[in-house]
């Protein structure tokens, strides 16, 4: 009767396109092509593969194990399952309840491009001062914002089987689709220079993208393109933040589990690479190298002129683009939210929709305060990972705590608790307990114990700047 309360997903392939959608996000969009290209192409692709496969597979296995052996979200899975690991789960809940807001803001960017664009205006989107412009306005932001919030709130209404289930069932294909379009498109790409004469190819930027740069490579380089795939890796799969747990909790226990997360690492791995070779090759063949910035300049400032020059097919492409992006958006948007409405329900024992509005209003709040940063809540502050020469404003400070500071520690938090306090076996048991085969087990074990404590804890002093 509690499972059926609490909802549940209706088959494995539910769990693992929503699962899959939670981690195809915008991280996967503008941050992954972004350090591929500044750390050497394919040896970044290389070190990531063998992160997801052992620290990825590892994490993501141990939060699904906790949802489902638990039955419950992350702001009461941990205190059941150790009474004295409870604040483990405070701190899972926090993340998502910090990331909400912000993220709802970048969609509403997001929605507003789509807009333009839909709208025939998108000649506009390539003046230089058109994002600044948008951005530091002070009613539109918010508008953009309010529906993107809404829109995610009415899926989590519904439910798990009815919302949360039903959309990542009818948006994950669509948005593969679009990324594999819109990849074979790039590739196709040639640009000759008016002055020099050269044509660059987007074959040329294929090669930039996949084959590994060896040219002055060091110890020290390698050991940062490793804390780089590792940060990516992090936010990728969508764990540290509550999201897996809740979701575990609605997976059936006759489930298998192994297969499952397996076949989530490899969609939000193939869905990673494809975004590079989306746009690392297209911005290659009229920006060069130069161009690929990560963060919201790469896709709110750099594409939309890469789009122009494109020529007429530019106008299908840049709308088919940013409605692929705003399915990522949502689907990753729509979990983030979903941690937070599960956590309200398992602790306080609401209904869904008193903890969907409740969480709605709080994230409407706080994303209003984010909006106002760029214009009447303006400040320029600096942090650990501010690039030099910039600053950072209210998003920037939040996506720092929670992704930075509190990821880092409750994942840290998470493997003392499961290698060390409750021994490997708490997972391991319940991920084969019908029977199926965990071929990574020893993998898991020295992961889980040895491994990724020194790896996360590696991160946690970068993020602090001590690294």
């Amino acid at each position: 009767m509690e499972e059926k309360k609490r909802g549940s997903f209706r088959g494995s392939i539910g769990f693992v396109l929503a699962a899959a959608g939670s981690a195809v996000g915008l991280g996967n969009i503008w941050r992954f092509p972004a350090l591929a290209a500044k750390d050497g192409g394919g040896l970044f692709l290389m070190i990531y593969l063998i992160m997801a496969v052992t620290f990825g597979f590892t994490l993501l296995l141990t939060e699904v194990a906790i949802g489902r052996k638990t039955r419950q979200s992350p702001l009461t899975a941990y205190g059941k399952l150790h009474k004295k690991s409870g604040w483990i789960g405070g701190l899972a809940c926090a993340v998502p309840f910090i990331i909400m807001p912000y993220y709802c803001v970048i969609g509403g960017w997001v929605l507003k491009y789509l807009t333009v664009y839909l709208t025939g205006n998108g000649e506009d989107a390539t003046d230089s001062g058109f994002f600044s412009g948008f951005i530091t306005a002070q009613y539109e932001p918010i508008i953009f914002t309010l529906i993107f919030l809404a829109m995610c709130a009415v899926i989590i209404f519904f439910g798990v089987g009815k919302g949360i289930e039903r959309i990542s069932r009818i948006l994950m294909p669509i948005l593969l689709i679009l990324v594999i379009g819109i990849s074979v498109y790039s590739l196709t790409l040639e640009h000759t220079d008016e002055v020099t004469g050269a044509t660059t190819t987007g074959l040329q930027g294929l090669r930039v993208y996949v084959i590994p740069n060896f040219d002055g490579i060091t110890f020290d380089k390698v050991v940062n393109v490793t804390v780089d795939a590792l940060g990516q890796l992090f936010f990728s799969i969508s764990v540290a933040m509550g999201i897996m747990v809740a979701y575990g909790s609605y997976v059936s226990d006759d489930t298998n589990m192994v297969k499952s997360v397996n076949q989530i690492e490899i969609f939000d791995t193939v869905v990673a690479f494809l975004a590079g070779v989306m746009i690392i090759p297209a911005v290659y063949v009229f920006q060069g190298v130069e161009g690929m910035n990560g963060g919201p300049s790469l896709m709110f400032v750099a594409l939309p002129n890469v789009f122009k020059a494109m020529g007429p097919v530019g106008h299908f492409i840049r709308a088919a683009f940013f409605m692929m992006v705003l399915f990522a958006a949502v689907t990753s948007a729509m979990s983030i939210m979903e941690a937070v409405v599960s956590s309200l329900m398992d602790r306080f024992k609401w209904t869904r929709s008193k903890a969907t509005i409740a969480e709605g209003t709080a994230a409407l709040v706080l994303a209003v305060v984010v909006c106002l940063g760029y214009n009447k809540f303006y400040f320029e502050a600096t942090l650990p990972n501010t690039p030099e020469g910039g600053s950072a404003q209210i998003l920037d400070i939040m996506d720092y705590i929670s992704n930075n500071v509190l990821m880092p520690v409750v994942a840290i938090a998470t493997c003392i608790m499961i290698g060390w306090v409750l021994k490997p076996s708490t997972v391991i048991d319940e991920v084969t307990k019908n029977g199926e085969r965990l071929g990574r087990k020893n993998l898991f074990i020295v992961m889980v114990k040895f491994i990724a404590p020194v790896l996360l804890f590696t991160l946690l002093l970068v993020s602090f700047g001590l690294l």
